[in-house]
C-alpha cells in the first residue's frame, strides 16, 4: 500500500509546474540553431525564464551552476502537429477531443472554423510527461479528420503542466484538401474549391445565415481573419493539389503552410518561390494512396535543397517523442544535420509564429535540453529539460512503472 502512495505522489509532482530558476549551464556544446552555429565549451545563462547571455566564462552571480562537461545543449524540441493533451486513449472515445463530426451530408453541413481545440487541452495528460522527459517542450494542437473540409483552429501548447499552456500567437486554421477534401465535398476535388469559395463569400457578407449557408456568424468572423494574412495549414499531398492550394491561398489572402506534402519535392521550386513551408514526416515513403505515388525518403532533403523551409511532424500523437528519430532518418537520406535539428526547433517556431522560441540566443524563451549525446541519435536521452526557465522533473508514468516493477523482474531473473 505504501508503494502505491509513493507512486501516486510522484505522478502528482510530475504534473505540477516548477518555478523559474536562474541557472548557468557551463562548458556545453551549444547548438544555437542561429547564425552563430555551434559553440564549443560555451556557457548559457538563464534569468527569469529567458536566456540572458551566451558566451564563455560567464559569471554565475546567484544562479545555480550546472557543468555540462561538453555535452550537447539544444533548444527545446517541437513535437509536431499533434493531439497530445486532447487525445488520451485512442480507443476510448470519451478521452478523444480532436475530432468534430456534424454527422451531416456534404450538401447540408455547416462548417465550424470557430472550433478552438485549445479549449479541450488537458495539461495533466499522462502522455505529456512521457514526451517531455525525451526533450519535447512544445507541440501544436491539430484536429483529426472530421466530416468537414475545415477542421477548426489549433494553437501551440507548452508541455510544462501549466493550465494556461496555449500560445495564441500561433493560432492557425486547418483545412483538409486533396482526396480527403473531395470525399467531404461530394466526391470531386473541384467541389472542395467551390465550397471553400462559397464560405469565403459568406465571410465577407453581412447579415444572418441562410438555411443553405456553410457558416454560422461566428464562423464568418473567424474565417474573415484568415483572409488578411492569417496562417492556414492545408493538409495535402499530391503535387497537383499543392499547386492548386497555393493558388487558392494566394487569391484569398491566406498565409499557407503545407502539411503532409508527400509529393512536395516535385513542386519544390514553386513552394520556395511562394515562400510556403512544408510540415512533413520524412519517413512517409510508401504510395499508400493515389495522392502519395511520388512519396520518397528524400523528400526533406530535396525540399531543403530547393530552398523550402521544412518542419518535421509524426503521425501518432502518442509517440511525438519520436520526432528526433524522424530527423535522424532524414539525415541518413541526405539532409544536413544542422537542417534536421532546425526542422524540429527553429523552423517550427518560425513557421508557427513564435519568434521568441527555437534558438539559443539572448532574449529567447529558455526552452533548453541538455543531452547525453547526439540528440538525433535515439539511444541518447536528455539529462535535463527546462521549459520557460523551469527545470522539469524527469519522471513520467512510464518511469514510475519501470522503477516499481523492474526490481521484481530482476529478482525473478536471478532465481
Amino acid at each position: 500500500m505504501k508503494s502505491r502512495h509513493v507512486v501516486g505522489l510522484a505522478l502528482l509532482l510530475v504534473a505540477l509546474p516548477a518555478f523559474a530558476q536562474n541557472v548557468l549551464i557551463k562548458n556545453a556544446t551549444v547548438h544555437t540553431v542561429s547564425q552563430r552555429g555551434t559553440l564549443k565549451n560555451a556557457d548559457v545563462l538563464v534569468r527569469g525564464g529567458t536566456i540572458a547571455a551566451v558566451g564563455s566564462a560567464l559569471a554565475a552571480g546567484d544562479a545555480e551552476v550546472i557543468d555540462a562537461k561538453g555535452k550537447p545543449l539544444t533548444p527545446g524540441i517541437f513535437g509536431g502537429l499533434s493531439g497530445i493533451g486532447i487525445e488520451e486513449v485512442d480507443g476510448e472515445s470519451e478521452s478523444v477531443d480532436s475530432e468534430f463530426n456534424t454527422h451531416a451530408p456534404a450538401s447540408d453541413q455547416q462548417w465550424r472554423p470557430e472550433l478552438d481545440l485549445s479549449l479541450a487541452f488537458n495539461p495533466r495528460s499522462t502522455r505529456i510527461p512521457v514526451a517531455r522527459v525525451e526533450g519535447i517542450t512544445w507541440a501544436m494542437l491539430a484536429p483529426s479528420e472530421g466530416d468537414s473540409i475545415i477542421g477548426g483552429e489549433g494553437s501551440a501548447v507548452t508541455l510544462d503542466g501549466r493550465f494556461d499552456a496555449a500560445i495564441h500567437a500561433s493560432r492557425s486554421l486547418y483545412v483538409f484538401m486533396g482526396s480527403q477534401g473531395a470525399h467531404r465535398s461530394g466526391g470531386t476535388r473541384a467541389a472542395q474549391y467551390l465550397l471553400l469559395e462559397q464560405a469565403i463569400r459568406e465571410s465577407k457578407a453581412p447579415g444572418a445565415s441562410s438555411p443553405n449557408s456553410l457558416l454560422h456568424p461566428a464562423g464568418r468572423e473567424v474565417l474573415a481573419r484568415y483572409l488578411v494574412g492569417g496562417r492556414v495549414i492545408f493538409q495535402v499531398d499530391r503535387a497537383a493539389d499543392i499547386l492548386q492550394t497555393l493558388a487558392f491561398a494566394r487569391r484569398n489572402g491566406m498565409k499557407a503552410v503545407i502539411w503532409g506534402g508527400n509529393e512536395a519535392w516535385l513542386v519544390g521550386k514553386e513552394l520556395a518561390q511562394a515562400q510556403v513551408p512544408v510540415i512533413l514526416n520524412p519517413l512517409d515513403d510508401l504510395p499508400e494512396n493515389f495522392d502519395r505515388i511520388g512519396a520518397t525518403l528524400e523528400n526533406a532533403a530535396r525540399l531543403q535543397r530547393a530552398g523550402v523551409r521544412i518542419v518535421f511532424s509524426g503521425n501518432d500523437s502518442s509517440q511525438i517523442r519520436l520526432v528526433r528519430q524522424l530527423a535522424g532518418n532524414a539525415v541518413a537520406h541526405g539532409l544536413p544535420w544542422d537542417a534536421a535539428l532546425a526542422a524540429i526547433t527553429a523552423n517550427a517556431a518560425a513557421v508557427l509564429g513564435l519568434p521568441n522560441r527555437g534558438h539559443i540566443e539572448v532574449g529567447q524563451v529558455a526552452d533548453l535540453v541538455l543531452w547525453s549525446g547526439d540528440p538525433l541519435e535515439i539511444t541518447n536521452l536528455p539529462d535535463a529539460v527546462w521549459i520557460d526557465g523551469k527545470r522539469m522533473p524527469m519522471r513520467s508514468r512510464q518511469t514510475e512503472l519501470r522503477d516499481r516493477y523492474w526490481p521484481h523482474v530482476q529478482a525473478n531473473q536471478a532465481r
